[in-house]
This record gives structure tokens, sequence and C-alpha cells, in this order.
């Protein structure tokens, strides 16, 4: 499982012209599942999304968890984060879960962290084709995986 996390200043989702989540202050998270990821894997990620330091402080510097500070975040799902470009100029996307583990492990992934989050998290609509609008602060950009441990 991997994550892409983006500290932005708003983020909105749009299906069809119509937004379907947004957030303001906070992290913006695009999240690749793959077929061999489990429970472990959500529950090391969502400790890690929830306490990384990438926040500023009153003095500016990157010092606060989007926990500490009760920040948004959004999560969109996207099996591209899975590419694999070593052969030729098409991507290949085979380590991608499947629609049938992906789903479940989304849903499970987005539970958990509101649970933890004690609130909602506004969303992207697994598989659709949307439009995200960001407004990046920083930039602040981090990928972790849950196979690598970084």
């Amino acid at each position: 499982m991997r994550l892409v996390i983006q500290r932005v200043k708003t983020a909105r989702v749009l299906v069809e012209n119509t937004v379907v989540g947004s957030i303001g202050n906070g992290l913006f998270v695009l999240i690749g599942l793959e077929e061999n990821d489990d429970l472990s894997d959500i529950q090391w990620l969502i400790g890690k999304l929830i306490n990384m330091r990438i926040l500023s402080d009153e003095m500016g510097k990157m010092n606060m968890s989007v926990k500490e500070l009760s920040q948004d975040i959004m999560v969109v799902s996207q099996f591209t984060l899975h590419a694999k470009t070593s052969k030729g100029n098409r991507p290949s996307f085979i380590q991608a879960a499947k629609p049938e583990v992906a789903i479940p492990l989304y849903e499970t992934f987005l539970e958990m962290l509101e649970s933890e989050l004690n609130r909602s998290v506004p969303r992207g609509v697994f598989g659709a084709d949307m439009q995200i609008e960001l407004c990046l602060d920083g930039p602040v950009t981090i990928a972790i995986d849950s196979k690598k441990r970084e």
C-alpha cells in the first residue's frame, strides 16, 4: 500500500462537475492498493499519516501533525501509484489491486482513519473519473510505502 501525502491550503474533488469532497488546511492523500495488502498495512500507514509532523507550528517549522492540529485529511484512491515503467513506454498496472480487493481495503482504510480522527474524512469516488483541484502548501509532498517502511 502506498500513500502520496501533500500538504494543502485547499483541495476539492469533482466528479461530473459536481464537488464530492473538499477540505481547507490539511493533507490531501492519494492511496494505491496492492493485491497482498492487509490490515497491518492499513494500521501502519494510518499511524504514520496522522502523526507525521509535516504541518507548521506557530514558528513556521514543520513540527505538528494533523492529529495535533485537528486539520483536515482528504483521501483519493489511485491505482496508478503502482505503475511499473521498466519495460517500454506504456506503464503496467499489474501490481495494483483489482476492484474486488481494493474497494474493501479502501473502505477499511477510511473507516479506521475516521475512527482514529473521530470525524468524517472527505474522499474521492473509487474508480470514477475525477478532477482534483489542489492549492499546495509549501509545497510538501511525501510518499510512503507500507512494504518498504522507510
